[in-house]
């Protein structure tokens, strides 16, 4: 039978970081072997940005629980998005994005994707620094 599990603030999983992003993951394969579901906590310094990039094999939710910011989309980064605390955002598979941290706080972005294991192709060019 399955059991639930339980993990501590103590216990996430370092994951590999994208630009000046990092993340922490507390549901992954890795931790407790799920098989369709993924979840972790990013977190990316002031005045930084994660690499621009897209995903191939996953849908991601994503909730901002801290910091201010924007979350450039578009296969240029054309369009910025404003982004604060209780923001949601949906971005599909295969869809070029880059959040990055305006603000003066970390920003800190709760991520649930729909795979184990995600497939990420970073991508040009770096729009991060645009006003």
């Amino acid at each position: 039978m399955a059991e639930c599990r339980l993990i501590k603030s103590d216990q996430l999983e370092v994951e590999i970081s994208s630009g000046n992003m990092t993340r922490m993951a507390g549901v992954s394969q890795g931790l407790v072997g799920s098989a369709g579901i993924h979840l972790a906590i990013a977190t990316i310094p002031p005045g930084c940005s994660s690499s621009p990039h897209y995903h191939v094999n996953c849908e991601s939710a994503i909730y901002v629980s801290k910091g201010t910011g924007r979350f450039l989309v578009g296969d240029n980064l054309e369009t910025s998005l404003t982004i604060g605390p209780g923001d949601f955002l949906y971005v599909p598979a295969e869809a070029v994005h880059q959040p990055v941290n305006d603000g003066t706080e970390p920003l800190e972005l709760i991520v649930a994707r729909n795979t184990a294991v995600e497939i990420v192709v970073e991508t040009q060019p770096d729009k991060a620094k645009a006003p």
